[in-house]
């Protein structure tokens, strides 16, 4: 079995000695400012203006990338980019000085000021974008969501997608909307910043029209249906009920105040009305035939014009 023994060391104290020496030559010093040689005076101007140009007019690379929110990895397609200089023209506006149709935009710009815009579908957004020397890369949330639009007849009755179209316009009072796009189809997915919009269906394209005002959230598609009360018209004119359509007709439909909301010719001509009373004028020859009628929201019907009632030439 091992025994640790307890061992002291003495340590003398170590002693350094600093001996006398003569001072080491100084190093020369460092020559005044005002004293070196002198640079012609255009020259170093010509110098650093060469320098300065340099550096502010080199294009240096840039690269661009839009989010549909905060948190969304990047838009891989679908966006369109666009610089514009600050300073407007001679006109007053700003010059395009690029262009990308890139997800990720790699442009190379000098240094400055810009604005730069991305649009996806009808989202879109201009921020300011500042370009120093380097690489500079910029990223913009276009807190954008979707819309899909649809309508049908009041009590769930499909309307042919033919028979339809939207326009979307920005929320608050008639005279103050501006027109975000129109005659879309239905079933259309379409892209659009975050907020509300009123939106107005149209069925046929005489008086069958519906507005509502929707919301749109950010990173969400919303769907929405709008139902109208309306119904698909056939018109035709027959000397008795059920009896063949005859040829050669001018129609024409008003409203009971008298404005004119349809005419056509033909023996079967078709058309879409709101709910309502109207007055339905066959015109063959010389002869005028007519029919009020009451249009009530459903599925399609047909009208009979009868040659036994007669209003004049």
């Amino acid at each position: 079995m091992l025994s640790l023994s307890a061992i002291s060391l003495a340590v003398d104290p170590v002693v350094i000695a600093q001996e006398s020496a003569e001072i080491p030559p100084l190093p020369r010093p460092r020559p005044d400012r005002d004293a070196t040689t002198a640079i012609p005076a255009g020259e170093a101007k010509g110098t650093a203006t060469q320098a300065i140009e340099a550096i502010t007019t080199t294009p240096q690379s840039v690269t661009l990338s839009a989010r549909i929110t905060q948190d969304g990895p990047a838009i891989p397609d679908g966006v369109v980019w666009r610089v514009f200089d600050t300073v407007p023209d001679a006109s007053g506006n700003m010059k395009l000085v690029a262009k990308s149709e890139e997800g990720t935009a790699k442009l190379d710009l000098p240094p400055g000021e810009y604005v730069v815009h991305v649009a996806y579908g009808r989202a879109q957004l201009s921020e300011a974008l500042s370009v120093t020397t380097g690489n500079n890369e910029k990223i913009i949330d276009l807190e954008a969501g979707a819309l899909r639009l649809n309508s049908a007849v009041t009590g769930d009755i499909p309307i042919e997608p033919t028979q339809l179209h939207f326009d979307i316009f920005t929320a608050g009072e008639e005279s103050n909307r501006v027109l975000i796009a129109e005659n879309l189809p239905p079933n259309d997915i379409i892209t659009l910043n975050a907020g509300t919009y009123h939106i107005v269906s149209h069925f046929g394209t005489i008086n069958a029209v519906v507005r509502a005002d929707l919301r749109v959230e950010a990173g969400e598609l919303t769907d929405a249906t709008l139902y109208h009360h309306a119904s698909e018209v056939s018109l035709k004119l027959v000397s008795v009920e059920g009896g063949e359509a005859i040829a050669d007709v001018e129609w024409t439909i008003k409203t009971p105040d008298g404005a004119t909301v349809f005419t056509d010719r033909g023996a079967f001509p078709t058309t879409v009305l709101a709910e309502g009373d109207y007055l339905v004028l066959a015109k063959q020859g010389e002869k005028v035939y007519n029919r009020e009628v009451q249009v009530v929201s459903g599925g399609s019907r047909e009208i009979e014009v009868l040659t036994s009632v007669y209003q004049g030439g």
